[in-house]
């Protein structure tokens, strides 16, 4: 008890401790490597064909149907009812997996999920709302670390009880249940945010922190757009003139929209966020549909019904070279703002070659090795991308951002679904589909290679390379960042 007061008394510690505590169980899934297997076998007895071109899509459409309202819905919620329900969801998805049979409850089992995935903007957000500005970078480090030791805790755990003891995918999801009924309970203990970033308090937010965005983040760039003070000032007295008017008030949502339009021309104020969120979006909706569909090409190739599987161990193996690959950016002293965008073209056209390489591969060890590298390379990239971005913005301009390029790689992802997957267009195989989806890959890391190398020749030819002050802190801020 001591030891809790004291946590709490901090200001900054409880909250992060107890949200590290519920995203390591949210993420501790260890049924989620083996869903295709169980789906497709005899305990729901659902076939590939429909798993693929039916329920999988019913999960794309709705998760970009529920993204953006719920973005919105967080900060106007404060953001611990959203992560309350997002652990609520979570349980009603495994008691559908483990009780609810039939198509039709597997078709709202999707739906179900969406509202899962969707409500994830809450859990990278919540936290800067609660704890102080100069604890935001270690907390998103720790927050990040819990979901990586659930998840991958969770996947080996799956993958020994499945290989070792034999344990039926029916306790397997049974167990999954039981965790992630920790995590919906865990939730309660999440304190109430006094403020949101948008529709009330960020102004005095903005104010009180208003010389540290201009501090070591912002240093060289002074042709960055910063909030003005008498707009901000402006902001607060009218929400305090409004604010027994109620959060739904004409001039309180106002305000909200004129904060969200500012913040919105801050982050994408620059041809370099613009390119780097550009391939965030594109590699994002190419890395998600690969990720969906892989369990569907391991079965494909090595039939679950009649062959040991290893989905587990894999994902667990690969999150953590990926997660290794990531931590490694911050001890490569590379100017990322020279070569970043030429190292996107490289690694996205090592990981087009990885897809080509699953879709062509008759070998299941062959297969697992290439999805390694694959997301290997995604999770390498996307954090050199994230850390870009992040130097040059405030972090709610950054959590506007994550939003925005998430909803268009959904967008994205959604188009394909439709086209690709759909049985109500091309429905094709899993194998030609990741034959397009290595052609997809192709086309960005041709497009950046192109970007990349005129970046470097223009570099070149120019009196030097582009310093700021931010890079010199390049290996600390990105450690940090991964994890």
């Amino acid at each position: 008890m001591g030891c809790l007061a004291k946590m709490k008394s901090s200001g900054w510690a409880y909250p992060t401790a107890v949200l590290c505590l519920y995203g390591f169980f949210a993420n501790c899934r260890v049924a989620e490597p083996f869903l295709t297997p169980y789906l497709i076998g005899p305990h729901k007895n659902i076939s590939e064909e429909v798993v693929t071109n039916y329920l999988f899509p019913i999960w794309t459409y709705s998760y970009l149907a529920f993204l953006f309202p719920v973005f919105l819905l967080t900060d106007f919620l404060k953001y611990k009812p959203l992560i309350v329900m997002q652990g609520f969801f979570l349980v009603s998805n495994y008691v559908l997996l483990c009780f609810a049979p039939g198509l039709p409850a597997m078709t709202f089992l999707q739906v179900n999920y969406a509202v899962v995935t969707s409500t994830e903007v809450a859990y990278f957000s919540y936290i800067y709302s609660v704890i102080p500005l100069e604890y935001y970078q270690r907390a998103t480090g720790y927050l990040r670390s819990a979901m990586l030791a659930g998840y991958t805790f969770g996947a080996s755990l799956g993958q020994m009880l499945i290989s070792l003891a034999g344990v039926d995918y029916f306790y397997i999801n049974a167990i999954t249940l039981g965790i992630v009924s920790m995590a919906f309970l865990i939730s309660f203990w999440l304190p109430m945010p006094q403020r949101s970033l948008f529709f009330k308090g960020k102004e005095a937010a903005a104010v009180r922190s208003q010389t540290q965005w201009e501090g070591p983040l912002r240093a060289g760039k002074p042709e960055e757009p910063v909030m003005d003070t008498d707009e901000v000032g402006s902001g607060i007295e009218k929400i305090e003139h409004n604010g027994s008017a109620g959060w739904c008030s004409r001039e309180n949502v106002a305000t909200a929209g004129h904060l969200l339009w500012q913040s919105f021309r801050e982050s994408y104020s620059s041809r370099h966020l613009i390119y780097w969120s550009l391939w965030w979006a594109l590699a994002t909706a190419g890395y998600v549909q690969v990720f969906n569909y892989i369990q569907l090409m391991w079965d494909h190739i090595e039939p679950s019904a009649t062959s040991s599987i290893y989905n587990g161990g894999v994902e667990a193996a690969c999150s953590l070279v990926g997660a290794a690959a990531a931590f490694s950016v911050g001890y490569i002293k590379v100017t990322w703002a020279v070569w970043g965008e030429l190292a996107l073209g490289l690694f996205s056209a090592l990981g087009t070659c990885a897809v080509f390489l699953m879709a062509l591969t008759n070998s299941i060890w062959v297969c697992y090795a290439g999805y390694a590298i694959f997301k290997s390379c995604y999770m390498l990239l996307i954090t050199i991308t994230a850390f870009q971005i992040a130097s040059n913005l405030s972090m709610e301009c950054y959590a506007l951002t994550f939003g925005i390029n998430t909803f268009v790689a959904l967008s994205l992802q959604t188009i394909i679904t439709g086209i690709v997957v759909d049985e109500a267009a091309l429905g094709l195989d899993i194998v030609t589909q990741f034959i397009i989806y290595g052609s997809y890959y192709a086309a960005i890391s041709v497009l950046f290679l192109i970007r990349g190398t005129y970046s470097a020749c223009v570099n070149h030819r120019s009196s030097g390379p582009i310093k700021t002050k931010d890079q010199e802190s390049d290996v600390e801020v990105i450690s940090a960042e991964v994890f």
